[in-house]
């Protein structure tokens, strides 16, 4: 692949750094997922922290369309999963299968043998199918039988779901929110989007009509490789550090923030949590080109790390109480250093 940029009209000219390639990639999204600019940077953030991602929002906000945007952008294998209530396990492994010629098994990879895999309403399926993706997503590889098999390098699983309270959705196992890096909510664009998404879905529909054009990869497996190198050595400050166990230690006591908190939390985040808001944290501020990691890039995405981590009593929910509110709650009883 020639990894060159290409120049579009009323495009600013960007480097042919990592940090180049990943915004080429985010201004080619923000044109084809219109007022979801957050779930954009969400979704680049996953890519360079090497994690997870699970959307949430009811149908029609373009959830799928996002992730898929994304994988135009990279140079890989991707594959659309959707999650069925009569999906098997096997049906994302794989499984053995019986050659009679010589009276042996050959595995026959599954869907989940790809770089990004994009599982199409997860939370359709019943929890036999949500926990086979449990080693993919924590381990990377899949053991069938008495044999592991490992999945590709970049692997990466965008879910996405619609809000659990709609008829024929499963709750997903606590174990298996806990692998996801991140969960992003998604609202209805406001008026000015809506209007665009009109002009958007109008030209779409012209050029279906004549000769569809291919864009071009922008990502490289190296590209990412490189940007991921970056971000880990992006510098985070000491006190900074401090700053993101305390708010991670502080769910799981949450008395010392006040009668209030513990009355609402009852689990707090584990130690993945601490992981992912340092890396994402570093990831966010690494996508504003900055040198190091400040407090407001640790505030931007601790929502995102901590909203599907959290468990909440039963009084909290008596009081409609949510996980934002408690996060927000949380960010003003642990002092910014």
């Amino acid at each position: 692949m020639t990894m060159e940029l290409t120049s579009q009209p009323d495009t600013p000219v960007i480097s042919n750094s990592p940090t180049g390639f990943f915004l080429q990639a985010k201004t080619r999204m923000e044109s084809e997922i219109i007022g979801q600019e957050t779930l954009v940077e969400r979704l680049l953030i996953a890519l360079l922290a090497d994690g997870h991602l699970l959307v949430e929002g009811a149908p029609g906000l373009a959830k799928t369309r996002a992730v898929k945007a994304l994988a135009d952008c990279i140079e890989g294998d991707f594959q659309r999963l959707q999650f069925t209530p009569d999906l098997l396990p096997a049906d994302l492994t794989g499984t053995e299968i019986y050659q009679r010629n010589n009276d042996s098994f050959r595995f026959q990879p599954g869907p989940l043998f790809h770089n990004i895999v994009l599982a199409d309403e997860i939370n359709r399926a019943p929890a036999k199918v949500q926990s086979a993706l449990l080693e993919a997503m924590s381990e990377r590889q899949i053991s069938i039988g008495r044999k592991t098999h490992m999945l590709p390098k970049l692997f990466m699983v965008m879910a996405t779901q619609n809000p659990i309270e709609q008829e024929g959705t499963y709750p997903l196992p606590e174990a298996q929110l806990d692998r996801f890096l991140m969960q992003v909510n998604v609202d209805y664009p406001d008026y000015e989007s809506e209007k665009k998404i009109l002009d958007l879905a109008r030209r779409e529909a012209l050029s279906e009509l004549g000769e569809a054009e291919t864009q071009p990869t922008i990502l490289h497996p190296t590209t990412i490789s490189l940007a991921r190198r970056e971000v880990l050595d992006l510098y985070l400050a000491e006190p900074l550090k401090e700053y993101i166990v305390q708010l991670i230690l502080a769910t799981r006591n949450p008395k010392a923030c006040g009668e209030r908190m513990d009355r609402w939390i009852e689990y707090g985040a584990s130690p993945r949590a601490t992981i992912a808001l340092e890396r994402c944290a570093k990831a966010h501020a690494w996508l504003q080109n900055k040198e190091y990691v400040t407090p407001e890039d640790i505030q931007a995405v601790i929502h995102d790390i901590l909203r599907h981590r959290l468990i909440l009593t039963f009084e909290a929910e008596a009081e409609g109480i949510n996980s934002e509110q408690v996060i927000d709650e949380l960010l003003r009883h642990i002092p910014v250093p």
